[in-house]
C-alpha cells in the first residue's frame, strides 16, 4: 500500500500563539515515519471567507490539500473550553474532503488540562463531517514552559507520546483507505 498522506494542521491564526511548537513538533517526529507523507498546514497560509462551505468559500490550495489527503492530526490549542474558530472555519469549508478519514487531535493549554476540552469538543465535529476519530489524543499543558528553545520538549515521553497517535493514526488510516479504494459508500 502506498503511503498514507496526512496533513498536520495547526488550529490558530493568533500572533502570539505557542501552539504552533507542538504542532511542529508533531510535523517533524511525522516526517520520520516511513509509512507516512506529512504536510504542514498553518492556516495563515490559506484565505478564508469568515463563514460558509461553498465553492467561493474556500481556497483552493486547501481544498487540494484536503482531498488529497488520507487523514489528520490537528494540533490545536483550547481557547475558553473549546476550539479556535479558525480551525472550525478550515473543517467547516472541506465538508466533502473529510468523509471516511481519520483524524489524530493534540490539544495545546497555557494550563494543567493541556486541550482536553477542546478535544472533546472537536470529536463532536469530526463525527459529523465523517471523520473517524482515535482512542488517543495527545495534550501539552503548560505550553509555556515545556518546550526548549529549539522546540524540543524537555520531557522525552512526549515523543512516545506522539508516536503512540501517529500508530493509531495509520492503522485506521490505512483501513480506511481500503475501504474508500474498494468499497462504493
Amino acid at each position: 500500500m502506498d503511503k498514507l498522506n496526512i496533513l498536520v494542521i495547526e488550529g490558530s491564526k493568533r500572533t502570539e500563539r505557542l501552539s504552533i511548537t507542538a504542532a511542529k513538533y508533531v510535523y517533524e517526529i511525522g516526517k520520520t515515519i516511513p509509512e507516512i507523507e506529512v504536510t504542514f498546514v498553518d492556516p495563515l497560509d490559506f484565505t478564508l471567507t469568515p463563514e460558509g462551505h461553498l465553492p467561493h468559500d474556500k481556497d483552493p490550495k486547501f481544498s487540494e490539500l484536503t482531498a488529497k489527503a488520507d487523514g489528520f492530526f490537528i494540533v490545536t490549542p483550547e481557547y475558553n473550553h473549546s476550539y479556535p474558530g479558525t480551525i472550525k472555519r478550515l473543517l467547516d469549508s472541506e465538508y466533502e474532503n473529510f468523509h471516511h478519514k481519520v483524524l489524530g487531535l493534540g490539544g495545546v493549554s497555557n494550563g494543567p488540562w493541556g486541550g482536553v476540552r477542546c478535544i472533546e469538543a472537536l470529536n463532536q465535529v469530526a463525527k459529523a463531517l465523517g471523520l473517524s476519530t482515535l482512542r488517543l489524543d495527545v495534550q501539552f499543558p503548560f505550553i509555556q514552559d515545556i518546550f526548549d528553545e529549539n522546540g524540543k520538549p524537555k520531557d522525552a515521553d512526549y515523543e512516545k507520546r506522539v508516536r503512540g497517535v501517529y500508530k493509531e493514526l495509520i492503522f485506521v488510516g490505512k483501513s480506511l483507505k481500503y475501504g474508500r479504494e474498494n468499497f462504493n459508500i
